[in-house]
């Protein structure tokens, strides 16, 4: 690990950056260039004493999840990537493993998706970045650890958040997410990220190692989701699920047709669900626990 190497180029990429590149708002009395050391620790879950550790040379090895969400929260190109993972003394993800870092024009895309929730999904399920509209409906992400921000995580070993707990629609989804999970698990063989969640969930969840020796595979495809949402009850939606091929990332968008309840309920929230949010409804991790 070269730490003076690896503290300046954090504190190079922080500071090329503004809050507007990540949707945050710029807010008063900004008295430097670039983003606050705050507001990187926000988009990757790190403390911010951690990452001033970090930019001074002196902080601990990073692991391979907290360099991946610098990563992401930085904006890297692929080469910036391999880069911070070389000068920390780790490997870059290699061909045939899952890119976990988004690209910066989807990313861009998000930030313009401004009236329906969008959530950002790797290929094993970790949630890789959300928009402010996912965070009034779904729940704040970023209070998940990094290493449970997965949807199959907090399915059978969380408490899902604010997906359905109906028993018909919880089977379903359940015997859905493990057999795309299988799917992304033959594509990907030597994926030590997944191999970690699919040793853990399946220690930790008798109903996913049920689920997991019957074998189903399918992709994963639109369909509709109940939310329980704490002051508007129980909403379902169109889930949208939209492929984007080259990194095999997949971006969720969540809608109603109009005039139903869940369209109003949207609206509503686009008004008023972000009040208390602050500089968490932030595109990308607002998002590790």
């Amino acid at each position: 690990m070269d730490r003076p190497a690896l503290a300046a180029a954090l504190k190079a990429y922080r500071a090329r950056l503004t809050p507007a590149d990540l949707g945050l708002p710029a807010g008063t009395r900004r008295r430097v260039p670039g983003l606050r050391r705050e507001e990187v620790a926000l988009q990757t879950g790190i403390s911010v004493d951690y990452l001033v550790r970090l930019e001074q040379g002196r902080g601990p090895t990073p692991s391979i999840q907290v360099l991946t969400a610098l990563a992401r929260a930085l904006l890297l190109t692929d080469d910036e990537r391999d880069h911070v993972f070389h000068l920390a003394g780790a490997s870059p993800p290699r061909p045939g493993h899952i890119v976990s870092t988004p690209r910066v024009g989807t990313l861009r895309l998000l930030g313009r998706i401004a009236d329906l929730p969008a959530v950002l999904l790797d290929a094993k399920g970790d949630i890789l970045a959300w928009n402010a509209l996912a965070t009034a409906l779904l729940g704040d992400f970023s209070s998940w650890p990094l290493a449970q921000r997965n949807v199959v995580w907090q399915r059978f070993l969380g408490d899902g958040g604010r997906v359905s707990s109906d028993p018909e629609e919880d089977e379903r989804t359940a015997t859905e997410s493990v057999a795309t999970l299988r799917l992304v698990a033959a594509r990907y063989p030597d994926d030590p990220g997944l191999r970690r969640l699919v040793e853990e969930v399946g220690a930790g969840s008798t109903r996913f190692a049920r689920l997991w020796e019957e074998g189903p595979v399918a992709g994963r495809r639109s369909s509709t989701k109940s939310v329980h949402h704490p002051e508007l009850g129980r909403l379902v939606f169109d889930c949208d699920a939209l492929h984007v091929p080259d990194v095999d990332q997949t971006l969720v968008v969540y809608s109603a047709a109009p005039g139903t309840v869940e369209a109003e309920s949207l609206a509503l929230l686009r008004v008023i669900g972000l009040q208390d949010m602050g500089s968490r409804d932030a595109v990308g991790e607002p998002a590790d626990r």
